[in-house]
């Protein structure tokens, strides 16, 4: 079994990763402020965790209500960097068998804005599996942004990512 440390951030990251991947995608399509996009937009990217910390409340060992996971690091499109996104997700339930949930609020920076998306979901010793999260809106070219993100973790530090975009 993975330590506890190494599950949550994985699993920090990939929520991470599909929440910032959206802008990043539209910056690196080449579109321009001035453009009018699709109502959605559909986008892949990769996430790659460069940072991470665990930030235990309570000094105990395990999983704990309240410990945070803050991490950041860059999105890529096709291998070349669009954006880097930060994200905090903070432990709200705990379970017998290392089970939790994480509330997750990440913000991808990119060129032409920012998005922010949020979300719950519950990680075991398995790991997160999918992450499924909201993108609850952004500012500049992203000011009206809506839609969800599909996280998938492929390691401890890349997560492939769906971003399904409305604006």
């Amino acid at each position: 079994m993975r330590p506890f440390k190494q599950i949550v951030l994985s699993a920090a990251t990939g929520m991470s990763a599909l929440l910032f991947c959206a802008p990043a995608a539209a910056a690196a399509s080449g579109a321009g402020a001035d453009s009018f996009p699709p109502r959605e937009e559909v986008f892949q990217l990769v996430a790659k965790r460069t940072q991470g910390t665990f930030v235990d409340v309570d000094g105990s060992s395990g999983p704990s209500q309240g410990d945070e996971f803050v991490i950041s690091g860059n999105l890529l499109r096709a291998g070349i960097p669009v954006g880097t996104y930060s994200e905090i997700c903070t432990l709200t339930r705990t379970a017998p068998g290392d089970e939790f949930d994480l509330q997750c609020a990440p913000v991808l920076a990119l060129p032409l804005g920012q998005i922010t998306a949020q979300g719950r979901f519950t990680v075991t010793s398995a790991g997160p599996g999918d992450i499924d999260l909201a993108i609850t809106g952004g500012t500049g070219r992203f000011r009206t942004a809506h839609g969800s993100i599909h996280a998938v973790n492929v390691s401890d530090t890349e997560t492939n990512l769906t971003v399904h975009l409305i604006r």
